[in-house]
């Protein structure tokens, strides 16, 4: 099929995308920008730059974005929300959806059946009163897309930790169960649920916290009052400081971006509202409270990076979701800025789909982080190699106390003591220093919210230590600039060498930024067998393709292809404008970091070379794609 030429106003919408000098590969997210030197990344703004610092790093948010989103009703609804249901328990059915709000939200059958059984906590949790958690769950596989392309905008601005999974959802539950002595069982039990593919736990937990209650009392009006506001919300750009109405709260959030120095948090101010509505600002969207998490296996904390790091089989077995969720989500985010590639399951049930492929032992337990709550897991999981048991979550009032590692023989049921259970030897050696510190901050009773920070910090470097010789290693795969000719296909990448990379840790490696010793290349050996080396090298190895494709345009465009047109045939003449006209659709299509200015010039380059050709050929060109 023909194809229209290039639509040059369409690039003015792509602005923003974080475009480097000619010859530099500018890292987008994760890793690559985590792992960069600061002399590498150059001035950027601390914590303390305020609004102005957040508002100064969000993209330039496209005008055709907000159109967009408001073509339709729940457009803007849907940015943020799959949709929000109502679980309730049914004497004969058992745990139902009640409620699917909007009504034209569509869940298949097996969505619908893992919403309800996670949605409940295990009855052996007894949780009284009110319980917030979260859960995560496989899409069913050929569903489409209906919200416009330009949200992809959006998640290609975010670090790559927090960006979408399009096989995923995530539940977000606020749970109550009361006595009641007018039903039959005695007791009221209902969970209203936020069902998203955003994994914007802070957000949704506090939103939760501001609708549920209220919900409970007045019922489905209110529902839909909620879901209204929602679809009132602003698209969740990276980087702009946003305010959520939400039943007469104002939610001020700011979502981070690529762009931001790993560690660092804009602060967002409170402002005082002229409607005298109440504002509320979230100091983050995504982060849960670290040190309170991973309080009950305190002294376990490095070999905990380490078994996260390299993807190993791990489960969380703890008292109730709440407890579970919070745990897997802080395992998950503690190699930060790395994304965890492997699945994970913040609260896992033995109704959930994926039960028999997960605990089954005809094979290897697989790379997955699970947080049960079940004793019933306690002998099906007996198998796996590393289990982490967590009591009730509480801060503590005292300093913990020593605690080995436990053999997993030792664990018998779920009653079994708090701890780490497993026969795995770290290959670094243990960092009394940040226990010492953590252990100093109980003592003098510092806010659990300095200690998370703290521990954030020593993650965030130890990941950084790690990561950096590998980024450096893999920048010196890309060819070299002169190598690239406008007449010649772009070069490939050098092979990523094994042998070659662990030459290069005897001078460039872990020990230039990290006191910590141990056996460095065995974590390395490892780490790259993992399921987290291979989507952190795929995601470099588009990054620095892309660059070349990049830079062979830029080559391209500072060639006089007119005065080469002249001296060739038609044929190759069409040939070449053919073959340029396929460089800009792939421009568009695969978000090259190419300056708009240099596809613009591309386009006058190839309309330049047309109106030189025979009317007859300019006529069939000007209106030929490919």
């Amino acid at each position: 099929p023909s194809v229209p030429a290039w639509p040059l106003p369409l690039r003015a919408a792509r602005g923003g995308r974080g475009r480097g000098a000619a010859g530099h590969v500018t890292p987008r997210g994760g890793a690559g920008v985590g792992a960069m030197s600061r002399r590498e990344r150059g001035p950027e703004p601390g914590p303390g730059g305020a609004e102005a610092a957040a508002e100064d790093a969000a993209p330039a948010e496209p005008e055709s974005l907000d159109q967009c989103l408001s073509l339709l009703p729940w457009d803007r609804f849907s940015a943020w929300l799959h949709c929000v249901c109502v679980v309730g328990f049914d004497l004969e059915l058992g745990q139902a959806v009640e409620v699917i709000y909007p009504p034209h939200s569509k869940l298949t059958d097996k969505e619908k059946t893992n919403i309800c059984y996670l949605s409940f906590p295990d009855s052996n949790s007894g949780c009284l009163g009110d319980t917030q958690f979260c859960f995560r769950f496989r899409r069913s596989p050929g569903r489409k897309v209906s919200l416009c392309c330009f949200l992809d905008q959006l998640d290609r601005d975010l670090p790559v930790y927090l960006k979408k999974d399009s096989a995923y959802y995530y539940g977000y539950v606020y749970f109550r169960q009361v006595r009641d002595k007018s039903l039959k069982r005695g007791y009221f039990q209902k969970s209203l649920v936020l069902i998203s593919k955003l994994p914007y736990v802070h957000l949704f937990r506090t939103m939760l916290k501001q609708i549920a209650p209220e919900y409970f009392e007045k019922s489905e009006a209110f529902l839909e009052a909620v879901c209204s506001d929602v679809d009132r919300w602003p698209p969740p750009v990276p980087g702009k400081v946003l305010q959520l109405p939400i039943m007469g709260v104002i939610m001020k959030l700011r979502i981070p971006t690529y762009r931001d120095k790993p560690g660092t948090t804009p602060i967002i101010q409170n402002m005082h509202q002229a409607d005298a509505q109440i504002s509320m600002a979230l100091p983050t969207v995504h982060e849960v409270d670290l040190f309170r998490c991973f309080c009950p296996v305190f002294f376990h904390i490095q070999m905990l990076w380490e078994l996260v790091l390299l993807g190993e089989p791990l489960v969380v077995m703890a008292p109730s979701p709440a407890e579970s969720s919070e745990t897997v989500l802080a395992l998950v985010s503690c190699i930060s800025p790395l994304k965890y590639c492997s699945d994970f399951r913040p609260y896992f049930t033995i109704h959930d789909s994926e039960f028999k492929e997960y605990t089954t032992r005809t094979q290897a337990p697989p790379s997955v982080i699970l947080g049960v709550t079940n004793p019933f897991f306690a002998k099906t999981l007996q198998h796996w190699p590393h289990i982490i048991r967590v009591g009730d979550i509480k801060l503590p009032g005292e300093v913990p106390k020593q605690v080995k590692v436990k053999k997993l023989k030792n664990l018998k049921t779920l009653d079994s003591k708090p701890g780490v259970y497993t026969s795995y030897k770290p290959y670094l050696n243990k960092d009394e220093e940040i226990v010492k510190q953590l252990q100093k901050g109980v003592q003098q009773k510092r806010p659990t919210e300095a200690q998370s920070v703290i521990l954030r910090r020593y993650f965030l470097e130890l990941t950084e230590s790690f990561i950096i010789p590998l980024e450096r290693y893999v920048a010196s795969l890309m060819p070299l600039q002169k190598c690239i000719s406008p007449w010649k296909s772009p070069p490939q990448l050098r092979q990523f060498s094994q042998d070659d990379f662990m030459k290069t840790l005897e001078k460039a490696g872990p020990q230039l930024t990290s006191g910590l010793k141990g056996d460095w290349i065995g974590l390395y050996r490892h780490f790259l067998k993992s399921p987290n080396f291979d989507g952190w090298f795929r995601s470099r190895q588009k990054e620095m393709t892309q660059k070349l494709e990049a830079l062979h345009l830029e080559a391209l465009c500072n060639e006089n292809l007119v005065f080469w047109s002249q001296k060739h045939t038609e044929v190759e003449t069409v040939d070449l404008v053919l073959k340029l006209k396929n460089k800009l659709l792939q421009a568009d299509r695969e978000h090259l970091p190419v300056k708009t200015d240099t596809l613009e010039k591309l386009q006058t380059h190839i309309n330049d070379i047309i109106l030189a050709l025979p009317h007859d050929l300019q006529d069939i060109l000007l209106k030929t794609g490919t």
